[in-house]
């Protein structure tokens, strides 16, 4: 199953979610399984990013619009997708066309976190 997650930093009206709403259900998630967070991704506390998670089970996609949406930084979101292999869950990024369910990306997700 496609789990979904989506941030946008302001939490007025001056941005919405519906660009990546959007993708999201284009790339086969459930409208059920999307979660979302009006709050600056630096934020620890993200109720949306919290829900998500424990949507997540074991052979889910966790699937966001861009990167920056679900992690801070490089190495935050790096130690998010550890702990999401580490539950089998797999990771997509839509933008940046990344996927852990293919061999070629694990290996990359692997190699770059090693790097860090």
């Amino acid at each position: 199953m496609f789990v979904g997650y989506m941030r946008v930093f302001s939490t007025d009206d001056r941005q919405s979610n519906d660009l990546q709403r959007d993708a999201l259900i284009a790339a086969g998630v459930d409208e059920r399984h999307l979660h979302a967070d009006k709050a600056s991704g630096a934020r620890d506390d993200r109720p949306g990013l919290k829900a998500c998670l424990l949507d997540l089970r074991t052979g889910d996609c966790l699937v966001v619009w861009k990167f920056d949406r679900l992690g801070r930084s490089l190495p935050n979101l790096l130690s998010i997708i550890a702990d999401l292999k580490k539950k089998g869950v797999a990771f997509r990024s839509l933008t940046e066309q990344m996927d852990t369910t293919t061999r070629r990306m694990a290996s990359f997700c692997l190699w770059r976190s090693g790097a860090i």
